[in-house]
């Protein structure tokens, strides 16, 4: 059992036979009354989102979720295709419940894929992914690394805001937790 004051975004627990990702979660003490964990919670199983409240004190049970490294092969229609690393099995998960997930994804991207018990209900990006400008407005002459900066679209369709000097059919390295550029591919910088 684990006390909601502790549920950090990512983590999965049970709740009214209910398998629950927390997305985001916000400690709120209101002028009056009780402090209370503001969250917004993903049902797996239904795909809902929900903001909802709980009590720092209240307890859920914490979720077991083992992980394997899969291979991403392809989508079709609304499946995404996964390939176990050792045994070679391949998996499938809804396109709706890796939305977000599916725009830093390219074929043969290496995964985690995640299983409660023996049910498959997610995955797990590497910490950072190379990804192509596929479009972006033309580079200002003399933009600066600390300029504001502009929208770039990716070639998986992920729109992420760059320097100015960038180019299109430019590989850059993409954080996937915040989806922020970091740097080119290739470059130390």
């Amino acid at each position: 059992m684990v006390e909601a004051i502790d549920l950090k975004q990512g983590m999965t627990f049970v709740k009214d036979g209910k398998l629950i990702k927390v997305l985001e979660t916000n400690h709120h003490k209101p002028g009056k009354g009780n402090t209370v964990m503001q969250m917004k919670l993903y049902d797996i199983r239904s795909g809902s989102t929900v903001q909802t409240t709980m009590r720092p004190t209240e307890k859920v049970e914490q979720a077991i979720i083992d992980t394997k490294d899969a291979q991403y092969l392809y989508t079709q229609d609304d499946t995404a295709f996964f390939m176990d690393l050792e045994s070679y099995e391949q998996y499938e998960l809804p396109t709706k419940s890796i939305e977000a997930e599916l725009k830093y994804l390219l074929e043969n991207t290496i995964v985690k894929i995640e299983f409660y018990q023996s049910e498959l209900i997610g995955i797990t990006l590497p910490s950072t992914v190379e990804l192509t400008v596929a479009e972006t407005s033309p580079s200002i002459k003399g933009g600066s690394v600390t300029g504001g900066g502009k929208p770039a679209t990716m070639e998986t369709g992920l729109v992420v805001n760059v320097p100015d000097f960038i180019q299109a059919g430019e590989k850059l390295v993409i954080n996937t937790q915040t989806g922020a550029y970091q740097k080119r591919a290739g470059s130390s910088k």
